[in-house]
Protein backbone atom coordinates (compact mmCIF):
# COMPACT_ATOMS: atom_id res chain seq x y z
CA UNK A 1 0.00 0.00 0.00
CA UNK A 2 1.32 3.40 -1.00
CA UNK A 3 2.17 5.99 1.63
CA UNK A 4 -0.57 8.34 0.44
CA UNK A 5 -3.19 5.59 0.72
CA UNK A 6 -1.96 4.70 4.21
CA UNK A 7 -2.25 8.32 5.32
CA UNK A 8 -5.79 8.56 3.96
CA UNK A 9 -6.78 5.27 5.61
CA UNK A 10 -5.25 6.37 8.92
CA UNK A 11 -7.13 9.67 8.73
CA UNK A 12 -10.40 7.84 8.11
CA UNK A 13 -9.77 5.53 11.06
CA UNK A 14 -9.00 8.50 13.32
CA UNK A 15 -12.24 10.23 12.27
CA UNK A 16 -14.24 7.04 12.88
CA UNK A 17 -12.59 6.62 16.29
CA UNK A 18 -13.37 10.21 17.31
CA UNK A 19 -17.00 10.00 16.20
CA UNK A 20 -17.44 6.64 17.91
CA UNK A 21 -15.96 7.98 21.14
CA UNK A 22 -18.10 11.11 21.07
CA UNK A 23 -21.20 9.04 20.31
CA UNK A 24 -20.51 6.59 23.14
CA UNK A 25 -19.74 9.34 25.64
CA UNK A 26 -22.87 11.22 24.62
CA UNK A 27 -24.97 8.09 25.00
CA UNK A 28 -23.37 7.28 28.33
CA UNK A 29 -24.03 10.84 29.57
CA UNK A 30 -27.65 10.69 28.40
CA UNK A 31 -28.13 7.28 29.91
CA UNK A 32 -26.65 8.42 33.22
CA UNK A 33 -28.89 11.51 33.21
CA UNK A 34 -31.95 9.36 32.51
CA UNK A 35 -31.03 7.01 35.33
CA UNK A 36 -30.68 9.97 37.69
CA UNK A 37 -34.10 11.24 36.57
CA UNK A 38 -35.54 7.83 37.38
CA UNK A 39 -33.87 7.75 40.80
CA UNK A 40 -35.16 11.28 41.54
CA UNK A 41 -38.66 10.14 40.60
CA UNK A 42 -38.49 7.17 42.96
CA UNK A 43 -37.21 9.42 45.77
CA UNK A 44 -40.13 11.77 45.20
CA UNK A 45 -42.65 8.93 45.23
CA UNK A 46 -41.17 7.57 48.46
CA UNK A 47 -41.58 10.93 50.21
CA UNK A 48 -44.99 11.88 48.79
CA UNK A 49 -47.02 11.54 51.96
CA UNK A 50 -46.31 14.49 54.25
CA UNK A 51 -47.54 13.98 57.79
CA UNK A 52 -47.96 17.23 59.69
CA UNK A 53 -45.74 16.62 62.69
CA UNK A 54 -44.48 19.42 64.99
CA UNK A 55 -41.26 17.63 65.98
CA UNK A 56 -37.92 19.05 64.90
CA UNK A 57 -35.66 16.75 66.91
CA UNK A 58 -32.36 17.37 65.11
CA UNK A 59 -32.30 21.19 65.12
CA UNK A 60 -32.84 24.16 67.42
CA UNK A 61 -34.01 26.31 64.51
CA UNK A 62 -37.61 27.39 64.15
CA UNK A 63 -39.69 26.08 61.24
CA UNK A 64 -39.57 29.56 59.70
CA UNK A 65 -35.76 29.67 59.81
CA UNK A 66 -35.55 26.26 58.17
CA UNK A 67 -37.93 27.21 55.34
CA UNK A 68 -36.11 30.50 54.74
CA UNK A 69 -32.79 28.67 54.35
CA UNK A 70 -34.26 26.37 51.72
CA UNK A 71 -34.75 29.18 49.20
CA UNK A 72 -32.10 29.51 46.45
CA UNK A 73 -32.31 31.09 42.98
CA UNK A 74 -33.60 27.92 41.32
CA UNK A 75 -35.65 26.31 44.12
CA UNK A 76 -38.08 27.32 46.85
CA UNK A 77 -37.40 24.08 48.72
CA UNK A 78 -34.88 21.25 48.16
CA UNK A 79 -35.58 17.76 46.91
CA UNK A 80 -35.08 16.18 50.32
CA UNK A 81 -37.06 17.96 53.02
CA UNK A 82 -37.44 15.86 56.16
CA UNK A 83 -38.63 19.00 58.00
CA UNK A 84 -41.45 19.71 55.52
CA UNK A 85 -44.11 18.18 57.76
CA UNK A 86 -43.01 20.32 60.71
CA UNK A 87 -43.03 23.53 58.65
CA UNK A 88 -46.48 22.77 57.26
CA UNK A 89 -47.75 21.84 60.73
CA UNK A 90 -46.59 25.23 61.99
CA UNK A 91 -48.34 26.95 59.07
CA UNK A 92 -51.58 25.14 59.90
CA UNK A 93 -51.51 25.57 63.69
CA UNK A 94 -49.30 28.42 64.93
CA UNK A 95 -51.13 31.21 66.72
CA UNK A 96 -52.16 34.15 64.51
CA UNK A 97 -50.82 37.37 66.07
CA UNK A 98 -51.93 39.86 63.43
CA UNK A 99 -54.38 39.93 60.51
CA UNK A 100 -54.57 42.55 57.78
CA UNK A 101 -56.01 42.99 54.29
CA UNK A 102 -54.10 41.16 51.59
CA UNK A 103 -51.42 42.65 49.38
CA UNK A 104 -52.46 44.25 46.09
CA UNK A 105 -54.39 42.08 43.69
CA UNK A 106 -57.77 41.33 42.16
CA UNK A 107 -58.95 38.60 44.56
CA UNK A 108 -59.89 38.39 48.24
CA UNK A 109 -57.12 37.35 50.61
CA UNK A 110 -55.81 38.25 54.07
CA UNK A 111 -52.24 38.73 55.24
CA UNK A 112 -51.64 36.91 58.52
CA UNK A 113 -48.63 37.01 60.79
CA UNK A 114 -48.07 33.82 62.77
CA UNK A 115 -46.28 33.37 66.06
CA UNK A 116 -42.57 33.82 65.42
CA UNK A 117 -43.17 36.64 62.93
CA UNK A 118 -43.85 34.54 59.84
CA UNK A 119 -46.11 36.08 57.18
CA UNK A 120 -48.60 33.89 55.33
CA UNK A 121 -51.34 34.64 52.81
CA UNK A 122 -54.78 33.29 53.71
CA UNK A 123 -57.25 32.56 50.91
CA UNK A 124 -60.78 31.67 52.04
CA UNK A 125 -63.02 28.91 50.77
CA UNK A 126 -65.51 30.17 48.19
CA UNK A 127 -66.81 26.99 46.56
CA UNK A 128 -67.77 23.44 47.50
CA UNK A 129 -65.41 20.78 46.15
CA UNK A 130 -67.82 19.61 43.44
CA UNK A 131 -68.73 23.11 42.23
CA UNK A 132 -67.95 23.64 38.53
CA UNK A 133 -66.90 27.14 37.47
CA UNK A 134 -68.52 27.82 34.10
CA UNK A 135 -67.49 30.36 31.49
CA UNK A 136 -64.00 31.52 30.52
CA UNK A 137 -61.09 29.40 31.81
CA UNK A 138 -60.08 32.29 34.11
CA UNK A 139 -63.62 32.89 35.46
CA UNK A 140 -64.74 32.81 39.07
CA UNK A 141 -63.25 33.49 42.49
CA UNK A 142 -59.90 32.14 43.64
CA UNK A 143 -60.06 28.52 44.81
CA UNK A 144 -58.17 27.93 48.05
CA UNK A 145 -57.97 24.18 47.48
CA UNK A 146 -56.37 24.82 44.10
CA UNK A 147 -53.43 26.46 45.89
CA UNK A 148 -52.97 23.35 48.03
CA UNK A 149 -53.21 20.97 45.07
CA UNK A 150 -50.90 23.08 42.89
CA UNK A 151 -48.17 23.05 45.56
CA UNK A 152 -48.21 19.26 45.73
CA UNK A 153 -48.25 18.97 41.94
CA UNK A 154 -45.14 21.19 41.91
CA UNK A 155 -43.47 18.63 44.21
CA UNK A 156 -44.55 15.72 42.00
CA UNK A 157 -43.26 17.33 38.81
CA UNK A 158 -39.93 17.99 40.51
CA UNK A 159 -40.01 21.73 39.77
CA UNK A 160 -39.91 22.90 43.42
CA UNK A 161 -40.80 26.47 42.35
CA UNK A 162 -44.07 26.96 44.27
CA UNK A 163 -44.15 28.41 47.80
CA UNK A 164 -45.38 26.05 50.50
CA UNK A 165 -49.17 25.84 50.91
CA UNK A 166 -51.33 24.03 53.44
CA UNK A 167 -55.01 24.04 54.31
CA UNK A 168 -56.11 25.63 57.56
CA UNK A 169 -59.31 26.22 59.54
CA UNK A 170 -59.55 29.53 61.38
CA UNK A 171 -62.12 30.86 63.84
CA UNK A 172 -62.93 34.34 62.54
CA UNK A 173 -64.49 35.46 65.80
CA UNK A 174 -61.78 34.32 68.24
CA UNK A 175 -58.61 34.11 66.08
CA UNK A 176 -58.99 36.93 63.54
CA UNK A 177 -61.25 39.73 64.74
CA UNK A 178 -59.42 40.42 68.06
CA UNK A 179 -56.09 41.00 66.27
CA UNK A 180 -57.32 42.36 62.93
CA UNK A 181 -56.34 45.81 61.68
CA UNK A 182 -59.09 48.38 61.44
CA UNK A 183 -58.92 48.17 57.65
CA UNK A 184 -59.67 44.44 57.68
CA UNK A 185 -62.13 44.60 60.59
CA UNK A 186 -64.25 47.17 58.76
CA UNK A 187 -65.04 44.57 56.09
CA UNK A 188 -66.56 42.01 58.49
CA UNK A 189 -70.30 41.36 58.55
CA UNK A 190 -72.77 38.69 59.61
CA UNK A 191 -75.09 36.88 57.24
CA UNK A 192 -77.55 34.69 59.10
CA UNK A 193 -75.43 32.80 61.64
CA UNK A 194 -72.26 33.05 59.56
CA UNK A 195 -69.33 35.43 60.03
CA UNK A 196 -68.12 36.90 56.73
CA UNK A 197 -65.58 39.38 55.36
CA UNK A 198 -64.89 40.93 51.96
CA UNK A 199 -61.46 42.49 52.44
CA UNK A 200 -59.78 44.99 50.12
CA UNK A 201 -58.94 44.14 46.52
CA UNK A 202 -59.84 45.17 42.99
CA UNK A 203 -62.88 42.89 42.78
CA UNK A 204 -63.74 42.83 46.50
CA UNK A 205 -67.36 43.87 47.14
CA UNK A 206 -69.48 44.04 50.26
CA UNK A 207 -72.14 42.20 48.27
CA UNK A 208 -69.76 39.27 47.62
CA UNK A 209 -68.14 38.34 50.94
CA UNK A 210 -66.53 35.03 51.85
CA UNK A 211 -68.47 33.40 54.67
CA UNK A 212 -67.51 30.91 57.34
CA UNK A 213 -69.72 28.09 58.55
CA UNK A 214 -70.71 29.83 61.74
CA UNK A 215 -67.36 31.24 62.84
CA UNK A 216 -65.12 28.54 61.33
CA UNK A 217 -63.65 29.34 57.94
CA UNK A 218 -61.74 26.89 55.76
CA UNK A 219 -58.91 28.28 53.69
CA UNK A 220 -55.33 27.89 52.51
CA UNK A 221 -52.18 29.53 53.84
CA UNK A 222 -49.21 30.22 51.58
CA UNK A 223 -45.81 30.77 53.13
CA UNK A 224 -44.42 34.22 52.37
CA UNK A 225 -41.02 34.07 50.71
CA UNK A 226 -38.13 35.54 52.77
CA UNK A 227 -37.68 39.31 52.50
CA UNK A 228 -34.03 38.77 51.53
CA UNK A 229 -35.36 37.44 48.22
CA UNK A 230 -37.30 40.40 46.78
CA UNK A 231 -39.46 39.62 43.77
CA UNK A 232 -39.52 41.14 40.32
CA UNK A 233 -42.73 41.08 38.29
CA UNK A 234 -42.72 40.34 34.54
CA UNK A 235 -45.40 40.42 31.89
CA UNK A 236 -45.92 36.87 30.61
CA UNK A 237 -45.02 36.72 26.90
CA UNK A 238 -48.04 34.45 26.32
CA UNK A 239 -50.44 36.54 28.42
CA UNK A 240 -54.03 37.17 27.32
CA UNK A 241 -55.54 40.56 26.49
CA UNK A 242 -58.70 39.91 28.58
CA UNK A 243 -60.55 42.03 26.01
CA UNK A 244 -63.31 40.57 23.93
CA UNK A 245 -62.48 40.58 20.24
CA UNK A 246 -58.82 41.50 20.76
CA UNK A 247 -56.26 38.75 20.38
CA UNK A 248 -52.73 38.74 21.71
CA UNK A 249 -50.05 38.25 19.05
CA UNK A 250 -49.33 34.68 20.11
CA UNK A 251 -52.97 33.78 19.43
CA UNK A 252 -52.66 34.43 15.68
CA UNK A 253 -48.91 34.34 14.91
CA UNK A 254 -47.62 30.77 14.83
CA UNK A 255 -44.02 32.04 14.53
CA UNK A 256 -44.40 34.11 17.69
CA UNK A 257 -41.88 31.99 19.62
CA UNK A 258 -39.13 33.03 17.19
CA UNK A 259 -39.72 36.64 18.21
CA UNK A 260 -39.71 35.74 21.92
CA UNK A 261 -36.37 33.96 21.52
CA UNK A 262 -34.80 37.21 20.36
CA UNK A 263 -35.80 39.21 23.47
CA UNK A 264 -34.28 39.20 26.95
CA UNK A 265 -34.45 37.19 29.20
CA UNK A 266 -35.68 34.51 26.77
CA UNK A 267 -32.71 34.74 24.41
CA UNK A 268 -30.35 33.04 26.88
CA UNK A 269 -30.44 31.16 30.16
CA UNK A 270 -33.23 29.00 31.58
CA UNK A 271 -36.21 31.39 31.45
CA UNK A 272 -37.81 30.20 28.21
CA UNK A 273 -37.64 26.59 29.37
CA UNK A 274 -39.18 27.72 32.67
CA UNK A 275 -42.02 29.31 30.69
CA UNK A 276 -42.60 25.98 28.92
CA UNK A 277 -42.47 24.03 32.21
CA UNK A 278 -45.01 26.50 33.58
CA UNK A 279 -47.32 26.05 30.59
CA UNK A 280 -47.33 22.30 31.29
CA UNK A 281 -47.99 22.92 34.98
CA UNK A 282 -50.79 25.40 34.19
CA UNK A 283 -52.40 23.15 31.60
CA UNK A 284 -52.54 20.28 34.09
CA UNK A 285 -54.27 22.44 36.72
CA UNK A 286 -56.40 24.40 34.23
CA UNK A 287 -54.86 27.80 35.02
CA UNK A 288 -55.34 30.20 32.09
CA UNK A 289 -54.75 33.29 34.21
CA UNK A 290 -50.95 33.66 34.38
CA UNK A 291 -50.79 37.10 32.77
CA UNK A 292 -47.68 38.03 34.81
CA UNK A 293 -45.09 36.03 36.69
CA UNK A 294 -42.43 36.66 39.33
CA UNK A 295 -38.74 35.91 39.56
CA UNK A 296 -36.15 37.06 42.04
CA UNK A 297 -34.80 40.56 41.47
CA UNK A 298 -31.52 41.38 39.69
CA UNK A 299 -31.21 37.83 38.43
CA UNK A 300 -30.29 38.60 34.79
CA UNK A 301 -32.60 35.79 33.75
CA UNK A 302 -30.99 33.12 35.94
CA UNK A 303 -33.72 32.94 38.60
CA UNK A 304 -36.53 30.44 38.34
CA UNK A 305 -40.01 31.48 37.32
CA UNK A 306 -41.76 31.29 40.69
CA UNK A 307 -45.12 29.50 40.62
CA UNK A 308 -47.11 32.02 42.67
CA UNK A 309 -50.89 32.55 42.71
CA UNK A 310 -52.28 29.27 41.39
CA UNK A 311 -55.80 29.73 42.75
CA UNK A 312 -57.51 30.25 39.36
CA UNK A 313 -57.16 26.50 38.82
CA UNK A 314 -59.25 23.35 39.10
CA UNK A 315 -62.40 25.25 38.16
CA UNK A 316 -63.88 23.01 35.49
CA UNK A 317 -62.62 19.43 35.09
CA UNK A 318 -64.35 19.12 31.70
CA UNK A 319 -62.56 22.12 30.18
CA UNK A 320 -59.13 21.45 28.69
CA UNK A 321 -57.91 24.88 27.55
CA UNK A 322 -55.32 23.93 24.95
CA UNK A 323 -54.16 27.51 24.43
CA UNK A 324 -52.40 27.29 27.82
CA UNK A 325 -49.90 25.00 26.07
CA UNK A 326 -49.04 27.59 23.40
CA UNK A 327 -45.44 28.07 24.61
CA UNK A 328 -44.89 24.31 24.25
CA UNK A 329 -46.45 23.77 20.84
CA UNK A 330 -45.17 27.03 19.34
CA UNK A 331 -41.57 26.68 20.57
CA UNK A 332 -41.50 22.87 20.38
CA UNK A 333 -38.82 22.48 23.06
CA UNK A 334 -38.95 20.87 26.49
CA UNK A 335 -36.41 19.93 29.15
CA UNK A 336 -35.36 16.29 29.03
CA UNK A 337 -35.88 16.06 32.80
CA UNK A 338 -39.45 17.37 32.46
CA UNK A 339 -40.15 14.99 29.58
CA UNK A 340 -38.85 12.04 31.59
CA UNK A 341 -40.89 12.99 34.65
CA UNK A 342 -44.10 13.31 32.60
CA UNK A 343 -43.55 9.85 31.14
CA UNK A 344 -43.03 8.34 34.59
CA UNK A 345 -46.43 9.79 35.60
CA UNK A 346 -48.43 8.05 32.85
CA UNK A 347 -51.01 5.30 33.31
CA UNK A 348 -52.76 6.75 36.36
CA UNK A 349 -49.59 7.41 38.36
CA UNK A 350 -50.15 11.20 38.41
CA UNK A 351 -53.66 10.97 39.83
CA UNK A 352 -52.60 8.44 42.44
CA UNK A 353 -49.50 10.44 43.42
CA UNK A 354 -51.38 13.71 43.88
CA UNK A 355 -54.13 12.02 45.88
CA UNK A 356 -51.50 10.49 48.17
CA UNK A 357 -49.56 13.75 48.52
CA UNK A 358 -52.67 15.66 49.63
CA UNK A 359 -54.09 12.96 51.90
CA UNK A 360 -52.75 14.43 55.16
CA UNK A 361 -53.71 18.04 54.48
CA UNK A 362 -56.07 19.50 57.13
CA UNK A 363 -58.71 20.27 54.46
CA UNK A 364 -58.49 16.84 52.77
CA UNK A 365 -60.05 15.72 50.48
CA UNK A 366 -58.57 18.62 48.55
CA UNK A 367 -59.91 17.81 45.06
CA UNK A 368 -62.96 15.96 43.76
CA UNK A 369 -62.44 12.82 41.68
CA UNK A 370 -63.37 14.52 38.36
CA UNK A 371 -60.46 16.96 38.82
CA UNK A 372 -58.06 14.10 39.57
CA UNK A 373 -59.26 12.19 36.51
CA UNK A 374 -58.81 15.32 34.38
CA UNK A 375 -55.11 15.47 35.33
CA UNK A 376 -54.42 12.09 33.76
CA UNK A 377 -56.29 13.03 30.58
CA UNK A 378 -54.43 16.34 30.27
CA UNK A 379 -51.12 14.56 30.76
CA UNK A 380 -51.86 12.45 27.69
CA UNK A 381 -52.53 15.62 25.68
CA UNK A 382 -49.16 17.05 26.74
CA UNK A 383 -47.31 13.88 25.75
CA UNK A 384 -49.11 13.87 22.39
CA UNK A 385 -48.13 17.50 21.81
CA UNK A 386 -44.46 16.74 22.45
CA UNK A 387 -44.67 13.73 20.10
CA UNK A 388 -46.02 15.98 17.35
CA UNK A 389 -43.01 18.23 17.88
CA UNK A 390 -40.49 15.36 17.79
CA UNK A 391 -42.16 13.92 14.67
CA UNK A 392 -41.79 17.29 12.97
CA UNK A 393 -38.38 18.45 14.19
CA UNK A 394 -36.72 15.39 15.69
CA UNK A 395 -35.96 14.60 19.36
CA UNK A 396 -32.49 16.16 19.20
CA UNK A 397 -34.10 19.57 18.57
CA UNK A 398 -37.12 19.23 20.86
CA UNK A 399 -35.62 17.56 23.94
CA UNK A 400 -33.25 20.04 25.54
CA UNK A 401 -30.70 19.07 28.19
CA UNK A 402 -30.73 21.78 30.85
CA UNK A 403 -29.59 20.53 34.20
CA UNK A 404 -28.22 22.84 36.85
CA UNK A 405 -26.23 22.10 39.96
CA UNK A 406 -28.20 23.62 42.82
CA UNK A 407 -26.51 24.80 45.97
CA UNK A 408 -28.12 24.89 49.40
CA UNK A 409 -25.09 26.21 51.23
Amino acid sequence: MKLKQRVVLLAILVVIFIFTKVFLIDNLDTSAANREDQRAFHRMMASLRVELDPRLDHTLQSPWEIAAQWVVPREVYPEETPELGAVMHAMATKKIIKADVGYKGTQLKALLILEGGQKVVFKPKRYARDYVVEGEPYAGYDRHNAEVAAFHLDRILGFRRAPLVVGRFVNLRTEIKPIATEQLLSTFLTLGNNTCFYGKCYYCRETEPACAEGDIMEGSVTLWLPDVWPLQKHRHPWGRTYREGKLARWEYDESYCDAVKKTSPYDAGPRLLDIIDTSIFDYLIGNADRHHYESFQDDEGASMLILLDNAKSFGNPSLDERSILAPLYQCCIIRVSTWNRLNYLKNGVLKSALKTAMSHDPVSPVLSDPHLDALDQRLLSILATVKQCTDQFGPDVVLVEDRMTLSHL
